[in-house]
């Protein structure tokens, strides 16, 4: 990349964590994803118990693989065989969980969709702790542009990827559709916090996820 084209990402970068600051979330611009891992070992510990939202992003990421590794007491949904639903309600009793971001606003707002809630649910409300890992590709101006994102790309790559055949993989383009595996049923806009500091958002100045 042009140095002139990554001094234009920085400023962003550094103005929408700027923002998320304000807002009192626990932001960090990082370097790459060495910084991240080490970032991680702030949060996670041997006696940690931790989750994590679906997300491509942490895959990518090596955040997966980092919690399996860390000697933390890791709720695996990806795991043969894993119960899916006592995860998913395990989540709020966690200490840390992990997600990523449909689309983070230059004013500090995070924008969420999903089709069951379970990442949303837990990002507002029950573990002690959120981890929020995004790209640079999540920033938008807001949050119109970010609805738009879920529509133009969020939304048809995830049906894509999931294989489910609705109208979002069929066009490449969400239409609101009414489909039985529709995914984008609960929205979410998290906006100022009254708790501080318990949402950390950590970005990267890459692409990762969708």
């Amino acid at each position: 990349m042009h140095k002139s084209l990554q001094a234009v990402i920085e400023k962003r970068i550094e103005r929408t964590v700027k923002a998320l600051c304000a807002n009192h979330y626990d932001a960090h611009y990082l370097s790459g994803i060495p910084q991240l891992h080490e970032k991680l070992a702030e949060y996670v510990s041997a006696g940690s118990t931790c989750t994590v939202g679906g997300s491509m992003t942490l895959f990518e990421t090596g955040v997966i693989d980092y919690l399996k590794g860390c000697g933390c007491t890791y709720y695996d949904r990806y795991a043969e065989g894993a119960d899916i639903n006592d995860i998913y309600r395990k989540a709020f009793s966690c200490d840390v969980y992990f997600a990523s971001a449909n689309a983070v606003t230059e004013d500090g707002y995070l924008f969420n969709v999903d089709g069951r809630g379970n990442r949303v649910a837990a990002m507002v409300y029950g573990p002690q702790k959120v981890v929020v890992v995004a790209g640079y590709n999540k920033i938008v101006k807001d949050l119109d542009a970010a609805r738009a994102r879920i529509r133009e790309i969020a939304a048809p790559a995830n049906c894509v990827r999931l294989n489910l055949g609705n109208p979002c993989a069929k066009t490449g383009y969400c239409m609101d559709c009414k489909s039985d595996t529709y995914i984008c049923g609960n929205e979410l806009v998290l906006k100022l916090q009254t708790q501080k500091d318990r949402i950390t958002v950590l970005i990267l100045p890459d692409s990762y996820g969708f």
